[in-house]
Protein backbone atom coordinates (compact mmCIF):
# COMPACT_ATOMS: atom_id res chain seq x y z
CA UNK A 1 0.00 0.00 0.00
CA UNK A 2 1.46 3.26 -1.06
CA UNK A 3 1.30 6.61 0.57
CA UNK A 4 -1.24 7.87 -1.95
CA UNK A 5 -3.61 4.99 -1.14
CA UNK A 6 -3.29 5.74 2.56
CA UNK A 7 -4.03 9.44 1.94
CA UNK A 8 -7.04 8.67 -0.30
CA UNK A 9 -8.58 6.16 2.12
CA UNK A 10 -7.86 8.37 5.13
CA UNK A 11 -9.36 11.46 3.52
CA UNK A 12 -12.41 9.53 2.27
CA UNK A 13 -13.10 8.62 5.90
CA UNK A 14 -12.01 11.89 7.55
CA UNK A 15 -13.86 14.41 5.36
CA UNK A 16 -17.35 12.87 5.72
CA UNK A 17 -16.72 12.34 9.44
CA UNK A 18 -15.84 16.02 9.91
CA UNK A 19 -18.85 17.08 7.82
CA UNK A 20 -21.21 14.94 9.91
CA UNK A 21 -19.67 16.25 13.12
CA UNK A 22 -20.11 19.86 11.89
CA UNK A 23 -23.76 19.18 11.01
CA UNK A 24 -24.36 17.60 14.41
CA UNK A 25 -22.67 20.55 16.14
CA UNK A 26 -24.72 23.10 14.16
CA UNK A 27 -27.95 21.33 15.09
CA UNK A 28 -26.98 21.09 18.75
CA UNK A 29 -25.98 24.77 18.96
CA UNK A 30 -29.16 26.01 17.25
CA UNK A 31 -27.47 27.20 14.06
CA UNK A 32 -30.12 25.48 11.93
CA UNK A 33 -33.14 27.02 13.66
CA UNK A 34 -35.11 29.78 11.98
CA UNK A 35 -33.49 29.37 8.55
CA UNK A 36 -36.49 31.15 7.01
CA UNK A 37 -35.75 34.30 9.04
CA UNK A 38 -32.06 34.21 8.15
CA UNK A 39 -32.90 34.18 4.44
CA UNK A 40 -34.62 37.56 4.82
CA UNK A 41 -31.63 39.33 6.41
CA UNK A 42 -30.40 40.98 3.16
CA UNK A 43 -33.73 42.81 2.77
CA UNK A 44 -34.76 46.09 4.41
CA UNK A 45 -37.00 49.11 3.72
CA UNK A 46 -34.87 50.27 0.77
CA UNK A 47 -34.89 46.83 -0.85
CA UNK A 48 -38.11 45.06 0.19
CA UNK A 49 -38.83 41.38 -0.31
CA UNK A 50 -40.37 40.58 -3.69
CA UNK A 51 -39.61 43.93 -5.30
CA UNK A 52 -36.93 44.13 -7.98
CA UNK A 53 -34.53 46.99 -7.25
CA UNK A 54 -31.47 45.97 -9.31
CA UNK A 55 -30.59 48.34 -12.13
CA UNK A 56 -28.05 47.68 -14.88
CA UNK A 57 -27.27 50.47 -17.37
CA UNK A 58 -30.30 52.48 -16.17
CA UNK A 59 -32.65 49.62 -17.00
CA UNK A 60 -34.15 47.14 -14.52
CA UNK A 61 -32.19 43.90 -14.44
CA UNK A 62 -34.24 40.92 -15.59
CA UNK A 63 -32.98 37.38 -14.94
CA UNK A 64 -32.23 35.34 -18.07
CA UNK A 65 -35.15 32.98 -17.40
CA UNK A 66 -37.68 35.79 -17.71
CA UNK A 67 -36.32 37.18 -21.02
CA UNK A 68 -38.36 36.36 -24.11
CA UNK A 69 -36.76 35.86 -27.50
Amino acid sequence: MGVITFILIGSSIAFPAVALWALWWAGREGQLRHADKASLLPFDEQEPVGQMTDVVLNRPFAPAASLKS
